[in-house]
């Protein structure tokens, strides 16, 4: 007889086996195909977002393999300051999953891993990759089980990467935090529209997260041994399109207070922000997008001073700005019942000497002249 962890396995299979199975490249063209056995490799060590691992902006060396390796980890985190209890899934361990960095004609190889301590298959969906399923159906693996996939990084942007199994586990493992993103720069770097050379001192990442925690009779949030416990409450709640928190990096607070974004006045900062499954509308209060690539595809021209731009759903987006003040600033979804209510804030904390010319306080709150009023 077969227990829920044995049929959830079986459907996810079943269900992305029975969408797309994986072409069979006739000989021939197999073997016009480019030799890449000689091409120069680079291992790369993933870090947690919202930092991402060293890489050159530019470069003018030919294309190479870039390795990484990711591991699945299902795990139970606290995801606001009210101590509730979430069954994650993630990439490495972090919500979103980290942020890949590339060259364009790079080729991405990956090792995927699904330790025997979990419970659900995994795969990896990459939107930066061509084929069918974004690599979905080469990558599907049970606990115990690992995988190698390669592709050729064709095109330049910020793409979003996912867990994809299959049918209505789809949704549900995206929306648990399998979900990361990818950055193809151009070779030459990024440009303004006219061709011009632009930089960042810094660079982070930013992923948002709705999620749909059931609670029970009395309206408190249930807490669950694992995934697959979970999993029909949670569905339940994911139908009704209307989640119980919406957040940056994993939780309530991951990004605001002691663990505020640091930077500089003059510095210019890139941030990469993703949103897996619902659209946003980033903003930074008291700063502005001097480059912005909404749709996060570095081949288009940049908008340029943008009070918010708009990142659409399943997909990930680039901003530059360079600080100009010193101060505390709010980052947020200008959904501001999402940033506030949901937790969809974060903080840029920049050092620097303040301007009086960009903003002055001329006179300090005091009584009105004249004495009382109607």
């Amino acid at each position: 007889m077969m227990n829920r962890r044995d049929t959830l396995l079986s459907v996810a299979a079943t269900a992305l086996l029975m969408s797309a199975a994986p072409t069979v490249v006739p000989a021939a063209a197999a073997a016009a195909e480019p030799d890449i056995s000689k091409l120069p490799r680079q291992k790369v060590e993933l870090v947690a977002p919202p930092f991402v691992h060293a890489h050159q902006q530019a470069t003018k060396d030919g294309p190479k393999i870039v390795e990484f390796k990711m591991v699945v980890q299902e795990k139970e985190v606290v995801i606001d300051e009210d101590g509730t209890k979430f069954q994650a899934m993630t990439f490495n361990g972090s919500m979103p999953g980290p942020l890949m960095v590339v060259h364009q004609g790079d080729y991405v190889e990956l090792t995927l891993v699904n330790p025997a301590t979990n419970t659900m298959p995994h795969n990896i969906d990459f939107h930066a990759s061509t084929g069918a399923l974004g690599g979905g159906a080469l990558t599907l693996i049970n606990p115990g089980e690992q995988v190698v996939l390669r592709f050729k990084a064709d095109r330049a942007g910020t793409f979003v990467y996912h867990c994809a199994p299959g049918g209505n586990m789809i949704p549900w493992h995206v929306v648990s935090g399998m979900n990361g993103a990818m950055m193809v720069l151009p070779r030459e770097g990024l440009k303004d529209r006219d061709g011009k050379p632009l930089h960042y001192d810094r660079i982070y990442y930013v992923g948002e997260q709705d999620m749909y925690v059931p609670k029970d009779e009395h309206g408190k949030y249930k807490a669950y041994g694992s995934p697959a416990e979970s999993y029909t409450d949670t569905v339940e709640v994911m139908r009704k399109l209307t989640p119980t928190h919406v957040v940056f990096n994993g939780k309530v607070g991951a990004l605001t207070g002691k663990n505020a974004m640091p930077a500089k006045v003059g510095e210019t900062v890139l941030i990469v922000h993703s949103q897996a499954n619902r659209d946003t509308r980033p903003h930074i209060i008291g700063g502005h997008g001097d480059y912005v690539w909404e749709t996060g595809k570095f081949a288009n021209p940049p908008e340029t001073n943008l009070e918010t731009w708009f990142i659409r759903g399943g997909s990930a987006g680039a901003a530059l700005y360079t600080f100009k003040q010193p101060g505390v600033y709010a980052y947020v979804n200008h959904n501001l019942i999402e940033a506030v209510e949901l937790g969809a804030t974060a903080h840029f904390k920049v050092d620097g000497k303040w301007n009086d010319d960009l903003m002055k306080q001329v006179s300090a709150p005091g009584p009105i002249p004249g004495g009382p009023t109607n």
